[in-house]
Protein backbone atom coordinates (compact mmCIF):
# COMPACT_ATOMS: atom_id res chain seq x y z
CA UNK A 1 0.00 0.00 0.00
CA UNK A 2 1.29 3.45 -0.93
CA UNK A 3 2.52 5.36 2.17
CA UNK A 4 0.42 8.35 1.17
CA UNK A 5 -2.68 6.16 1.23
CA UNK A 6 -1.98 4.44 4.55
CA UNK A 7 -4.62 5.27 7.15
CA UNK A 8 -3.70 6.83 10.47
CA UNK A 9 -4.06 4.02 12.98
CA UNK A 10 -4.50 4.48 16.72
CA UNK A 11 -2.74 2.19 19.18
CA UNK A 12 -6.04 0.51 20.10
CA UNK A 13 -6.86 -0.18 16.45
CA UNK A 14 -3.35 -1.53 15.90
CA UNK A 15 -3.62 -3.92 18.85
CA UNK A 16 -7.06 -5.12 17.76
CA UNK A 17 -5.73 -5.65 14.24
CA UNK A 18 -2.82 -7.78 15.47
CA UNK A 19 -5.20 -9.87 17.57
CA UNK A 20 -7.54 -10.25 14.59
CA UNK A 21 -4.87 -11.53 12.19
CA UNK A 22 -4.16 -14.42 14.59
CA UNK A 23 -7.74 -15.59 13.81
CA UNK A 24 -8.42 -17.00 17.24
CA UNK A 25 -11.98 -17.74 16.11
CA UNK A 26 -10.44 -20.40 13.82
CA UNK A 27 -9.35 -22.33 16.91
CA UNK A 28 -12.49 -24.42 16.46
CA UNK A 29 -10.53 -26.25 13.74
CA UNK A 30 -8.40 -27.71 16.49
CA UNK A 31 -11.32 -30.02 17.23
CA UNK A 32 -9.83 -32.05 14.37
CA UNK A 33 -7.34 -33.37 16.94
CA UNK A 34 -10.13 -35.26 18.74
CA UNK A 35 -10.08 -38.41 16.56
CA UNK A 36 -6.35 -38.61 17.27
CA UNK A 37 -7.20 -38.58 20.98
CA UNK A 38 -10.18 -40.96 20.93
CA UNK A 39 -8.79 -43.71 18.68
CA UNK A 40 -5.74 -44.62 20.84
CA UNK A 41 -7.89 -44.40 23.97
CA UNK A 42 -10.34 -46.88 22.43
CA UNK A 43 -7.45 -49.28 21.84
CA UNK A 44 -5.92 -48.79 25.29
CA UNK A 45 -8.31 -47.09 27.79
CA UNK A 46 -5.69 -47.27 30.57
CA UNK A 47 -4.03 -44.25 28.91
CA UNK A 48 -6.79 -42.04 30.34
CA UNK A 49 -5.68 -40.45 33.61
CA UNK A 50 -5.36 -37.03 35.22
CA UNK A 51 -1.99 -36.33 33.64
CA UNK A 52 -3.51 -36.89 30.20
CA UNK A 53 -6.13 -34.21 30.83
CA UNK A 54 -3.39 -31.72 31.67
CA UNK A 55 -1.39 -32.73 28.56
CA UNK A 56 -4.44 -32.31 26.34
CA UNK A 57 -5.09 -28.81 27.68
CA UNK A 58 -1.46 -27.84 27.09
CA UNK A 59 -1.57 -29.50 23.65
CA UNK A 60 -4.59 -27.38 22.73
CA UNK A 61 -2.71 -24.18 23.64
CA UNK A 62 0.37 -25.35 21.74
CA UNK A 63 -1.58 -26.24 18.60
CA UNK A 64 -3.53 -22.98 18.76
CA UNK A 65 -0.35 -20.91 18.94
CA UNK A 66 1.32 -22.73 16.04
CA UNK A 67 -1.83 -22.55 13.90
CA UNK A 68 -2.33 -18.85 14.72
CA UNK A 69 1.28 -18.22 13.75
CA UNK A 70 0.43 -19.59 10.31
CA UNK A 71 -2.66 -17.38 10.12
CA UNK A 72 -0.59 -14.30 10.93
CA UNK A 73 1.83 -14.87 8.07
CA UNK A 74 -1.08 -15.76 5.80
CA UNK A 75 -2.72 -12.38 6.50
CA UNK A 76 0.54 -10.49 5.91
CA UNK A 77 1.52 -12.19 2.65
CA UNK A 78 -2.03 -12.27 1.28
CA UNK A 79 -2.79 -8.60 1.94
CA UNK A 80 -2.00 -7.40 -1.63
CA UNK A 81 -4.29 -10.11 -3.06
CA UNK A 82 -7.01 -9.69 -0.44
CA UNK A 83 -7.44 -6.08 -1.59
CA UNK A 84 -8.75 -7.51 -4.88
CA UNK A 85 -11.36 -9.69 -3.16
CA UNK A 86 -14.90 -8.33 -2.65
CA UNK A 87 -15.03 -9.21 1.07
CA UNK A 88 -11.46 -10.05 2.16
CA UNK A 89 -10.41 -6.50 1.29
CA UNK A 90 -11.80 -5.63 4.74
CA UNK A 91 -9.23 -7.76 6.57
CA UNK A 92 -6.91 -5.77 8.90
CA UNK A 93 -3.71 -6.33 6.91
CA UNK A 94 -5.43 -5.52 3.61
CA UNK A 95 -6.69 -2.24 5.13
CA UNK A 96 -3.20 -1.28 6.29
CA UNK A 97 -3.98 -1.57 10.01
CA UNK A 98 -1.12 -3.97 10.72
CA UNK A 99 2.48 -3.05 11.46
CA UNK A 100 4.31 -5.49 9.17
CA UNK A 101 7.62 -5.80 11.10
CA UNK A 102 5.67 -6.37 14.33
CA UNK A 103 3.53 -8.95 12.55
CA UNK A 104 6.65 -10.92 11.57
CA UNK A 105 7.79 -10.86 15.22
CA UNK A 106 4.30 -11.97 16.26
CA UNK A 107 4.47 -14.83 13.73
CA UNK A 108 7.80 -16.12 15.08
CA UNK A 109 6.98 -15.64 18.76
CA UNK A 110 3.68 -17.54 18.57
CA UNK A 111 5.44 -20.42 16.83
CA UNK A 112 8.31 -20.53 19.35
CA UNK A 113 6.02 -20.45 22.38
CA UNK A 114 3.80 -23.14 20.88
CA UNK A 115 6.76 -25.42 20.16
CA UNK A 116 8.24 -24.75 23.61
CA UNK A 117 5.03 -25.90 25.30
CA UNK A 118 5.14 -29.07 23.22
CA UNK A 119 8.83 -29.74 23.90
CA UNK A 120 8.80 -29.20 27.67
CA UNK A 121 5.35 -30.52 28.61
CA UNK A 122 4.17 -33.03 26.01
CA UNK A 123 6.87 -34.81 24.04
CA UNK A 124 9.32 -34.87 21.16
CA UNK A 125 7.00 -36.50 18.61
CA UNK A 126 4.26 -33.97 19.36
CA UNK A 127 6.74 -31.11 18.94
CA UNK A 128 8.07 -32.55 15.68
CA UNK A 129 4.58 -32.77 14.19
CA UNK A 130 3.79 -29.24 15.42
CA UNK A 131 6.95 -28.03 13.66
CA UNK A 132 5.87 -29.80 10.45
CA UNK A 133 2.47 -28.07 10.75
CA UNK A 134 4.26 -24.72 10.92
CA UNK A 135 6.57 -25.58 8.00
CA UNK A 136 3.56 -26.55 5.88
CA UNK A 137 2.14 -23.11 6.60
CA UNK A 138 5.38 -21.56 5.31
CA UNK A 139 5.31 -23.67 2.13
CA UNK A 140 1.67 -22.72 1.61
CA UNK A 141 2.29 -18.99 1.93
CA UNK A 142 5.89 -18.05 1.06
CA UNK A 143 7.14 -17.61 -2.51
CA UNK A 144 8.69 -19.05 -4.54
CA UNK A 145 7.00 -22.30 -3.42
CA UNK A 146 3.66 -20.77 -2.29
CA UNK A 147 1.62 -23.90 -2.90
CA UNK A 148 -1.64 -21.99 -2.46
CA UNK A 149 -1.12 -20.59 -5.99
CA UNK A 150 -0.87 -24.05 -7.60
CA UNK A 151 -4.12 -25.79 -8.58
CA UNK A 152 -4.85 -29.04 -6.72
CA UNK A 153 -1.53 -28.72 -4.85
CA UNK A 154 -3.16 -25.90 -2.86
CA UNK A 155 -5.95 -28.21 -1.71
CA UNK A 156 -3.60 -31.11 -0.93
CA UNK A 157 -1.10 -29.03 1.07
CA UNK A 158 -3.73 -27.06 2.99
CA UNK A 159 -5.66 -30.23 3.86
CA UNK A 160 -2.60 -32.11 5.07
CA UNK A 161 -3.14 -30.07 8.24
CA UNK A 162 -6.00 -32.49 8.99
CA UNK A 163 -3.85 -35.61 9.51
CA UNK A 164 -1.19 -33.45 11.17
CA UNK A 165 -3.77 -32.30 13.72
CA UNK A 166 -4.84 -35.91 14.20
CA UNK A 167 -1.21 -36.86 14.85
CA UNK A 168 -0.90 -34.01 17.36
CA UNK A 169 -3.88 -35.40 19.26
CA UNK A 170 -2.44 -38.91 18.99
CA UNK A 171 1.03 -37.98 20.29
CA UNK A 172 -0.51 -35.93 23.09
CA UNK A 173 -1.99 -39.26 24.27
CA UNK A 174 0.82 -41.69 23.44
CA UNK A 175 4.02 -41.94 21.43
CA UNK A 176 4.06 -45.73 21.72
CA UNK A 177 1.06 -46.78 19.63
CA UNK A 178 1.53 -46.26 15.88
CA UNK A 179 -1.31 -44.40 14.11
CA UNK A 180 -2.82 -46.37 11.18
CA UNK A 181 -1.84 -45.01 7.77
CA UNK A 182 -5.30 -45.85 6.37
CA UNK A 183 -6.95 -43.55 8.92
CA UNK A 184 -4.48 -40.73 8.29
CA UNK A 185 -5.02 -40.88 4.52
CA UNK A 186 -8.80 -40.97 4.97
CA UNK A 187 -8.60 -37.91 7.24
CA UNK A 188 -6.41 -36.12 4.70
CA UNK A 189 -8.82 -36.81 1.85
CA UNK A 190 -11.82 -35.70 3.92
CA UNK A 191 -9.97 -32.41 4.43
CA UNK A 192 -9.38 -32.20 0.67
CA UNK A 193 -13.10 -32.74 0.11
CA UNK A 194 -13.96 -29.82 2.40
CA UNK A 195 -11.24 -27.57 0.94
CA UNK A 196 -12.17 -28.26 -2.70
CA UNK A 197 -15.78 -27.36 -1.90
CA UNK A 198 -14.54 -24.16 -0.29
CA UNK A 199 -12.70 -23.29 -3.52
CA UNK A 200 -15.83 -24.17 -5.52
CA UNK A 201 -18.00 -21.91 -3.37
CA UNK A 202 -15.48 -19.04 -3.55
CA UNK A 203 -15.26 -19.28 -7.33
CA UNK A 204 -19.05 -19.29 -7.68
CA UNK A 205 -19.37 -16.35 -5.30
CA UNK A 206 -16.88 -14.16 -7.18
CA UNK A 207 -18.49 -15.08 -10.50
CA UNK A 208 -15.89 -13.41 -12.72
CA UNK A 209 -12.96 -15.79 -13.41
CA UNK A 210 -10.67 -12.88 -14.29
CA UNK A 211 -11.30 -11.23 -10.93
CA UNK A 212 -10.98 -14.59 -9.17
CA UNK A 213 -7.70 -15.29 -10.96
CA UNK A 214 -6.24 -11.92 -9.93
CA UNK A 215 -7.10 -12.68 -6.30
CA UNK A 216 -5.91 -16.32 -6.28
CA UNK A 217 -3.68 -17.66 -9.05
CA UNK A 218 -5.06 -21.19 -8.80
CA UNK A 219 -8.44 -19.82 -9.92
CA UNK A 220 -6.87 -19.14 -13.33
CA UNK A 221 -6.99 -22.91 -13.85
CA UNK A 222 -10.01 -23.93 -11.79
CA UNK A 223 -13.52 -24.13 -13.17
CA UNK A 224 -16.62 -25.24 -11.23
CA UNK A 225 -16.63 -28.48 -13.23
CA UNK A 226 -12.97 -29.25 -12.49
CA UNK A 227 -13.45 -28.57 -8.82
CA UNK A 228 -16.52 -30.81 -8.59
CA UNK A 229 -14.64 -33.63 -10.32
CA UNK A 230 -11.85 -33.26 -7.76
CA UNK A 231 -14.44 -33.27 -4.97
CA UNK A 232 -15.70 -36.64 -6.21
CA UNK A 233 -12.15 -37.98 -6.30
CA UNK A 234 -11.38 -36.82 -2.75
CA UNK A 235 -14.65 -38.19 -1.36
CA UNK A 236 -14.17 -41.57 -3.05
CA UNK A 237 -10.56 -41.87 -1.85
CA UNK A 238 -11.52 -40.87 1.69
CA UNK A 239 -14.24 -43.51 1.88
CA UNK A 240 -11.94 -46.16 0.40
CA UNK A 241 -9.28 -45.63 3.06
CA UNK A 242 -11.83 -45.21 5.85
CA UNK A 243 -13.32 -48.53 4.77
CA UNK A 244 -9.85 -50.09 4.86
CA UNK A 245 -9.40 -48.83 8.43
CA UNK A 246 -12.81 -50.12 9.49
CA UNK A 247 -12.30 -53.58 8.01
CA UNK A 248 -8.84 -53.88 9.54
CA UNK A 249 -9.49 -52.44 13.00
CA UNK A 250 -13.11 -51.61 13.93
CA UNK A 251 -15.86 -53.33 11.96
CA UNK A 252 -18.47 -51.72 14.25
CA UNK A 253 -17.79 -48.32 12.65
CA UNK A 254 -19.54 -49.48 9.50
CA UNK A 255 -22.84 -48.77 11.29
CA UNK A 256 -21.90 -45.08 11.31
CA UNK A 257 -21.28 -44.92 7.57
CA UNK A 258 -24.77 -43.64 6.68
CA UNK A 259 -24.29 -40.68 9.03
CA UNK A 260 -20.87 -39.91 7.53
CA UNK A 261 -22.35 -39.96 4.02
CA UNK A 262 -25.32 -37.82 5.14
CA UNK A 263 -23.00 -35.18 6.67
CA UNK A 264 -20.90 -35.04 3.50
CA UNK A 265 -24.06 -34.68 1.39
CA UNK A 266 -25.31 -31.76 3.51
CA UNK A 267 -21.91 -30.07 3.23
CA UNK A 268 -22.05 -30.42 -0.55
CA UNK A 269 -25.50 -28.85 -0.62
CA UNK A 270 -24.38 -25.90 1.51
CA UNK A 271 -21.49 -25.24 -0.92
CA UNK A 272 -24.06 -24.26 -3.59
CA UNK A 273 -25.67 -21.57 -1.40
CA UNK A 274 -24.93 -17.87 -2.05
CA UNK A 275 -22.41 -16.51 0.50
CA UNK A 276 -22.02 -20.07 1.71
CA UNK A 277 -20.60 -20.74 5.17
CA UNK A 278 -18.36 -23.29 3.43
CA UNK A 279 -16.14 -20.34 2.48
CA UNK A 280 -15.63 -19.57 6.19
CA UNK A 281 -15.77 -22.86 8.12
CA UNK A 282 -15.69 -21.03 11.46
CA UNK A 283 -19.25 -19.86 10.58
CA UNK A 284 -20.64 -23.33 9.89
CA UNK A 285 -22.37 -23.26 13.28
CA UNK A 286 -25.04 -21.18 11.51
CA UNK A 287 -26.11 -24.31 9.60
CA UNK A 288 -28.26 -26.18 12.16
CA UNK A 289 -28.84 -29.31 10.06
CA UNK A 290 -25.13 -29.70 9.36
CA UNK A 291 -24.26 -29.15 13.03
CA UNK A 292 -26.86 -31.69 14.18
CA UNK A 293 -25.60 -34.23 11.65
CA UNK A 294 -21.97 -33.59 12.56
CA UNK A 295 -22.59 -33.96 16.29
CA UNK A 296 -24.64 -37.13 15.77
CA UNK A 297 -21.97 -38.60 13.49
CA UNK A 298 -19.17 -37.78 15.94
CA UNK A 299 -21.02 -39.26 18.91
CA UNK A 300 -22.03 -42.44 17.10
CA UNK A 301 -18.56 -43.05 15.68
CA UNK A 302 -16.95 -42.36 19.08
CA UNK A 303 -19.30 -44.78 20.85
CA UNK A 304 -18.77 -47.47 18.21
CA UNK A 305 -15.01 -47.27 18.83
CA UNK A 306 -15.55 -48.51 22.38
CA UNK A 307 -18.01 -51.36 21.84
CA UNK A 308 -17.69 -54.80 20.27
CA UNK A 309 -20.38 -56.52 18.21
CA UNK A 310 -19.12 -60.04 17.45
CA UNK A 311 -22.20 -60.94 15.39
CA UNK A 312 -21.52 -57.99 13.10
CA UNK A 313 -18.01 -59.28 12.49
CA UNK A 314 -19.42 -62.75 11.79
CA UNK A 315 -21.87 -61.24 9.30
CA UNK A 316 -18.96 -59.75 7.34
CA UNK A 317 -16.72 -62.78 7.60
CA UNK A 318 -14.92 -63.56 4.29
CA UNK A 319 -16.76 -66.07 2.12
CA UNK A 320 -14.04 -66.38 -0.52
CA UNK A 321 -10.50 -67.63 -0.05
CA UNK A 322 -8.11 -64.74 0.47
CA UNK A 323 -5.29 -66.24 -1.63
CA UNK A 324 -6.54 -69.11 -3.81
CA UNK A 325 -3.81 -71.45 -4.94
CA UNK A 326 -4.52 -73.93 -7.74
CA UNK A 327 -1.85 -76.63 -7.76
CA UNK A 328 -3.35 -78.87 -10.44
CA UNK A 329 -5.80 -78.47 -13.33
CA UNK A 330 -9.41 -79.14 -12.36
CA UNK A 331 -11.16 -81.78 -14.51
CA UNK A 332 -13.78 -80.39 -16.89
CA UNK A 333 -16.39 -82.79 -15.57
CA UNK A 334 -15.90 -81.47 -12.04
CA UNK A 335 -16.17 -77.88 -13.27
CA UNK A 336 -19.44 -78.76 -14.99
CA UNK A 337 -20.77 -80.30 -11.80
CA UNK A 338 -19.55 -77.55 -9.47
CA UNK A 339 -20.42 -74.53 -11.61
CA UNK A 340 -23.47 -75.87 -13.42
CA UNK A 341 -21.90 -75.40 -16.87
CA UNK A 342 -23.66 -77.28 -19.65
CA UNK A 343 -21.32 -76.65 -22.57
CA UNK A 344 -17.61 -77.31 -22.87
CA UNK A 345 -15.21 -75.39 -20.67
CA UNK A 346 -12.87 -73.26 -22.74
Amino acid sequence: MNDALKPTVSLGERVRAHIAIARLDHSIKNLFVLPGVIVPLSAYPALLDRSLIVRLILAFFSITLVACSNYVINEVLDAPFDRLHPTKKNRPAARGLVNIPVAYIQWLCMMLVGLAIGWFFIGKMFTLVALILWIMGCLYNFPPVRTKDKPYVDVLTESVNNPLRMLLGWYAVTAVLVPPVSLLVAYWMIGCYFMALKRFSELNEIGDRAVAGSYRKSFQHYTPERLLVSVLFYASTAMLFLGAFIIRYRMELILGFPLVAFTMAIYLQIAFKPQSAVQNPEKLYREPLLMASFVATSLVMAILLFIRLPRLEEFFNPTLPSSPAVTAPVPQAQLRNDMGFIGEVA
